[in-house]
């Protein structure tokens, strides 16, 4: 079976709209400032784009707190060096509890399993809610699909079925393509950035064995 190519489908998508001189609203839900470093790069030309840091996740308040600074120093960075359309930011609600009620029987999972589905999945549904509860949006989006350790196919699957349940449009990606990971990786040594090694909850942490 033929998988879609969600990065060419978002290559395609800019093109026509920068054809048609249109500029679209972008609700973007980020997971960490330095996957979102290249994200941010390429789609602030041509998109109006709102980030959208919602990451209950994260289960330890010091590693929260770190990650949401740099997240703001970023997009600070980036509106004064003028990359494209200003940058706008939007904090979430830090509530864990709201995480592990969707994690509850699934802690024993994998790495990259079921549970980490059900929190793509929540912090997406939460993203595509506040475009909505807000207006004015054209897409949400995730900077998720630009881990390698994260399937796209899976997110994207995700928020198509959200864009039907919200009557928002989903922005495909697959934002790993094209260089895009070693990108944000240059960005984050260029900026001097704390990039942390694992994705945020005390599951994946242990995980990783740290």
């Amino acid at each position: 079976m033929n998988l879609p190519n969600y990065q060419k489908l978002l290559d395609n998508l800019i093109e026509k709209n920068v054809a048609e001189g249109k500029v679209p609203r972008l609700m973007l839900h980020s997971c960490c400032g330095p996957c979102s470093s290249y994200c941010l790069e390429y789609l602030c030309k041509y998109f109006e784009i709102t980030v959208f840091y919602y990451n209950p996740n994260i289960t330890f308040d010091d590693e929260y707190k770190k990650r949401v600074e740099e997240q703001k120093h970023l997009i600070e960075i980036y509106n004064k060096d003028k990359k494209g359309y200003p940058i706008s930011f939007i904090e979430g609600d830090y509530d864990t509890d709201s995480f592990y009620e969707i994690a509850e029987g699934l802690e024993a999972c994998e790495e990259g399993g079921e549970r980490c589905f059900k929190c793509y999945e929540f912090r997406l549904r939460e993203t595509a809610k506040l475009a909505v509860k807000i207006g004015g949006f054209d897409y949400f989006a995730t900077t998720l699909t630009i881990s390698p350790k994260k399937p796209a196919r899976k997110i994207n699957e995700i928020g198509l079925e959200i864009e039907k349940e919200f009557g928002i449009k989903w922005l495909p990606s697959d934002f790993k393509k094209k260089g895009g990971f070693d990108r944000s990786v240059e960005l984050t040594e260029e900026y001097g950035m704390y990039r942390q090694d694992y994705c945020g909850c005390e599951y994946s942490k242990a995980a990783r064995g740290l």
